[in-house]
């Protein structure tokens, strides 16, 4: 159980200028901000090793702007005012206009210095665009995993000499006169320790390992199964909301459409984007598979037994295989393959007509003789021929996207819009930039509000101990 507690005098075993709570990218982005500004820095971990929701994500992170996007000497020209306004597009003009305006104005930066001053290295992904966005602007680490961005993240922190306490779960906070003046951490032997510092920056991240409270504020998704870290329970949340905080968005989150199954690892969406479909166990295509894969979650739960197939052909099956991700799901026996239509609906147990038919209307929308009852443009992309692939998924909820409120410094505010006095929240500790629908979130927008954010809570906390 996690509590605020009056300090009344409270003495601490240590004390830092600069304390963090989570090692994903939001508290390292924070931690590295906050020591390049001449702060004492500490962060505290709850899991033995560096993971969390980074490391299970994609690790793609959308920026406008940056020394590796204009490299790439693109046809046309991207802007944090054309990021904006996609973002605002996808989450129908819902999205907290400050935190959109604070994300895209400051991620661009903010990579060019992680790469700059802490020698992580980017690329642009610019050989397909994903739902909503209108240039290619997604970035990643050459490894193209959520897992390398992490470790190359935590060996920044080690080569600035930060230290980052794992094991160390963070039950009490201690305030004064609406400060934070330390917390309590314990260790998975029992023992505990309280230490003291001059800014907090909550780098917690969500509640979607919170079941009572994925299904007060996200009743869509109460029972879909959770591709997030377990540690994720709301802390962040339930220590702002006692503190006088105010929260937004809550029911805002990130699901996906497509997770292998039983597998659980997560299948691109790329392949979508790229001509791929879905169909259901009786063969049958059932949604726009364009409209994004967060809220595509939701249909894919609602057919028969929540399952939902994945088909592509050897062009798109090629392309994934740049993806480690379906790689590894190659290698766990996820991928079918057949040499026909008829193979291919025996190999994944589905009608065998009904699979003609869907091929066949698939078809005439791509070649503009009808028009897909779901209004999918097909036209743009090659039909499918043999030899054919299929993955077996489910939807799932993969992170929060609603949080406490923020302001341009990312300071924690209060129902008044005041803020806190040395507090600071971001990533899924903070109110993101979804709006507070499922169909809200685009793509990468979670690990965009995590390194953004992260770098505004970092440098403030910074400025405000120095100046202090």
């Amino acid at each position: 159980m996690t509590n605020v507690v009056p300090s009344n005098g409270q003495e601490f075993a240590s004390h830092v200028e600069v304390l963090v709570v989570g090692a994903g990218a939001c508290g390292l982005t924070a931690a590295l901000k906050a020591k390049d500004g001449g702060a004492e820095v500490v962060v505290l971990e709850r899991e033995a090793t560096l993971s969390g929701s980074t490391s299970m994500s994609s690790g793609f992170i959308p920026a406008a702007g940056t020394r590796c996007q204009r490299s790439a000497a693109l046809s046309q020209e991207d802007t944090a005012a054309i990021f904006e306004a996609d973002i605002q597009a996808k989450s129908k003009n819902k999205s907290e206009p400050s935190l959109v305006e604070l994300a895209v104005n400051s991620i661009a930066p903010t990579l060019d210095w992680l790469e700059d001053t802490h020698r992580l290295e980017w690329i642009l992904l610019d050989d397909f665009l994903y739902p909503g966005h209108s240039r290619h602007r997604m970035h990643t680490t050459p490894e193209k995993t959520g897992a390398s961005l992490i470790t190359r993240l935590g060996n920044a922190a080690e080569a600035a000499e930060i230290p980052v306490l794992t094991s160390a779960l963070v039950t009490d906070l201690y305030v004064e006169n609406d400060a934070v003046r330390g917390v309590a951490m314990e260790r998975p032997d029992g023992t505990s320790e309280r230490i003291g510092c001059d800014a907090l920056i909550l780098a917690c991240n969500g509640y979607g390992g919170n079941r009572d409270l994925v299904r007060q504020h996200i009743p869509p998704m109460a029972d879909a199964p959770y591709y997030g870290h377990a540690g994720n329970t709301g802390d962040a949340i339930i220590w702002g909301e006692q503190l006088g905080a105010v929260a937004k968005h809550l029911s805002g989150c990130q699901g996906h459409g497509s997770l292998a199954h039983p597998h659980g690892i997560l299948i691109t969406w790329a392949l979508m984007m790229e001509g791929g479909f879905q169909v259901n166990i009786e063969g049958k295509r059932f949604s726009n598979e364009h409209s994004g894969y967060s809220e595509q979650s939701i249909p894919v739960l609602q057919q028969p037994q929540g399952i939902a197939w994945c088909i592509f052909d050897k062009r798109l099956y090629d392309f994934a295989k740049g993806f480690p991700d379906f790689v590894e799901a190659e290698k766990a026996g996820a991928v079918r393959s057949a040499e026909s239509i008829a193979e291919l609906a025996g190999s994944i147990d589905v009608p065998g007509d009904a699979l003609n038919e869907t091929f066949a209307s698939v078809q005439t929308y791509q070649s503009g003789e009808a028009k897909d009852p779901f209004e999918r443009d097909f036209t743009a992309k090659p039909s499918l021929s043999p030899p054919f692939f299929a993955v077996r998924v489910t939807g799932a909820l993969f992170h929060t996207q609603g949080g406490l409120m923020i302001d341009k410094e990312a300071r924690v505010v209060r129902e008044n819009g005041s803020a806190m006095p040395n507090l600071f929240a971001g990533g899924g500790a903070a109110c993101g930039v979804s709006g507070p629908d499922i169909s809200g979130y685009l793509s990468g927008n979670g690990l965009l509000t995590a390194i953004a954010f992260g770098a505004a809570a970092g440098e403030a906390a910074a400025r405000q101990v120095r100046s202090a």
